[in-house]
């Protein structure tokens, strides 16, 4: 998409002339220019649907967000480039957080042995629950990890002495602010 930049031609422009688009931008008043969107005709793929649907999710989450004086003061901290904090509560939807490491080597099976998670998100993690399964399936513990000072690692005390850690299981749910979750299994 082209950028205006103190153009007198364009200057105060918005909407459409011909085939061109021009779009000003509420943050900090750029106009942007670019062609007419192609118009579809036909009835819409499943996949096209899941897409617009989750897209009018996102919409109605960034506005649940930023009309929540608390959270909106958190995305107000990430935006930049003339990104609203709207505009960042709505890309923030669609992302996931992202489980790169269950690291089991401090954990022995008592209590007070730990599982660091390394987890990130685009915005936030918020929430990291850790689930200890039994090679037969049966639930030994669970609960939640502790974030640590470095922002990004997790940390999950055992509270449940196991005796033989052969073929358990280790699951791991990130969640972020819009309650997206990221799921992770290790089995020993």
């Amino acid at each position: 998409m082209g950028e205006s930049k103190n153009n007198l031609a364009t200057e105060g422009l918005s909407g459409q002339v011909g085939n061109l688009v021009f779009r000003r931008r509420k943050a900090d008043g750029k106009v942007f220019v670019s062609r007419q969107p192609a118009t579809f005709e036909g009835e819409p793929t499943d996949a096209q649907k899941a897409v617009h649907t989750k897209f009018q999710e996102a919409i109605l989450y960034g506005k649940t967000a930023i009309a929540d004086p608390n959270t909106k003061a958190q995305y107000e901290q990430k935006k930049s480039g003339g990104r609203s904090a709207f505009n960042v509560a709505v890309a923030d939807y669609f992302n996931a957080p992202d489980i790169h490491e269950i690291d089991v080597s401090a954990y022995t099976g008592q209590v007070g042995s730990t599982i660091r998670i390394r987890v990130t998100d685009d915005f936030t993690v918020k929430s990291v629950l850790v689930h200890i399964a039994k090679a037969d399936g049966s639930l030994l513990e669970e609960g939640n990890a502790v974030l640590q000072s470095n922002g990004v690692d997790w940390l999950y005390t055992a509270t449940q002495t196991n005796e033989s850690l052969e073929g358990d299981r280790i699951t791991v749910k990130a969640f972020d602010t819009p309650h997206n979750a990221a799921v992770q299994e290790k089995t020993l």
